[in-house]
């Protein structure tokens, strides 16, 4: 086993008997920034309803994204972010399965 491989699952291994005897408070924190939804959207070139009918949500939900009175979860969530990734791919696909 490499070295720092090992460092680290020690580490690891060493806090969490640190936390099992009480002896921290807080637990790593991961922070996920929530999606720019309009701005994915707009890379799209696509309209409010368009966009929604091609990822499988009202026009309602999306607007409700767009202005940031929900956040999109789970696969939803996952879906905005490959759609970011690449626009004009995510829509070539999403297009054709929904054929």
């Amino acid at each position: 086993m490499d070295e720092k491989l090992f460092d680290e699952l020690l580490a690891g291994i060493q806090w969490m008997g640190a936390h099992h005897r009480g002896e921290t408070q807080t637990g790593q924190v991961f922070e996920y920034p929530e999606p720019d939804v309009g701005a994915i959207r707009a890379a799209t070139r696509l309209s409010l309803p368009e966009f929604a009918y091609l990822i499988g949500v009202t026009p309602r939900t999306l607007r409700n994204w767009e202005r940031k009175c929900v956040c999109p979860t789970g696969p939803a969530r996952a879906l905005l972010k490959i759609v970011s990734a690449n626009p004009q791919a995510a829509v070539a696909a999403l297009r054709s399965s929904c054929r």
